[in-house]
């Protein structure tokens, strides 16, 4: 809880993975790849309660070992690839909605473990205590895939601007600053997400996360980078 504010924290963690099967609780850094999310949750002050939404066995056996019991499995219809984040929150407030309410949800998701437990702290903090704001999601400044950088190609691979009628060449300094959605944390009001049926509209906040803290976990190659990062951070290194 924080400022009156009653706050759960989901983990989706579907065990169908076709990038890299078995993602969420393949090991990384020697530990799987969920309960370093699990473990963050855990250490932040605010949220009152962490479910852990999951249509695997396995998943939930290796949830267990980080204290989080899952009470049931998540239905097979929102365990597909067409099934979406909200509709697995909304389902999990309503399943829950029978004993306890909450006031804010916190999505953090499995692929995103290089968040700090400071990182979701302050990023509540910012949402309960900015006026009118209803929701906070992670957002990582645009560098190499800043729009002025990109170009289109056409079938004879020839390559155009984008979005431009020439090539302009700026230096990074003189670059807008812009920002893509990074998957490291989304909370919203419950009211406000189950009217709205997302986390991104005019009264959204964005939390600026570094480079670092922006690579997700969907294949190979980004596990090789994360883990990578993750021992720089351990060593201090970044």
């Amino acid at each position: 809880m924080y400022n009156g504010k009653t706050i759960l924290a989901i983990i989706p963690a579907r065990g169908g993975s076709k990038g890299l099967p078995g993602k969420n609780i393949i090991k990384i850094n020697g530990k799987p790849l969920i309960g370093w999310t699990i473990e963050q949750a855990k250490a932040c002050e605010f949220i009152d309660e962490i479910f852990l939404s999951t249509d695997s066995e396995e998943i939930a056996k290796v949830a267990e070992q980080f204290g989080i019991t899952v009470p049931s499995l998540r239905p097979i219809e929102l365990a597909s690839d067409t099934a979406s984040s909200i509709d697995v929150i909304i389902y999990t407030i309503d399943l829950l909605k029978k004993s306890k309410e909450f006031d804010i949800v916190i999505l953090l998701e499995a692929t995103s473990p290089l968040r700090d437990i400071e990182d979701i702290s302050c990023a509540l903090k910012i949402l309960i205590e900015t006026e009118g704001a209803e929701s906070i999601v992670g957002i990582c400044k645009t560098e190499n895939a800043h729009p002025d950088f990109l170009v289109h190609k056409d079938n004879r691979n020839f390559i155009r601007p984008y979005g431009k009628n020439e090539f302009i060449f700026k230096r990074r300094q003189e670059l807008d600053n812009l920002y893509f959605f990074e998957g490291s944390l989304y909370i919203s009001y419950i009211k406000t997400l189950i009217n709205r049926k997302t986390f991104y509209h005019e009264k959204a906040l964005g939390y600026e996360m570094p480079k670092y803290k922006s690579f997700e976990l969907d294949d190979i190659v980004d596990f090789k980078i994360i883990e990578a990062l993750m021992i720089a951070k351990k060593n201090n290194e970044i």
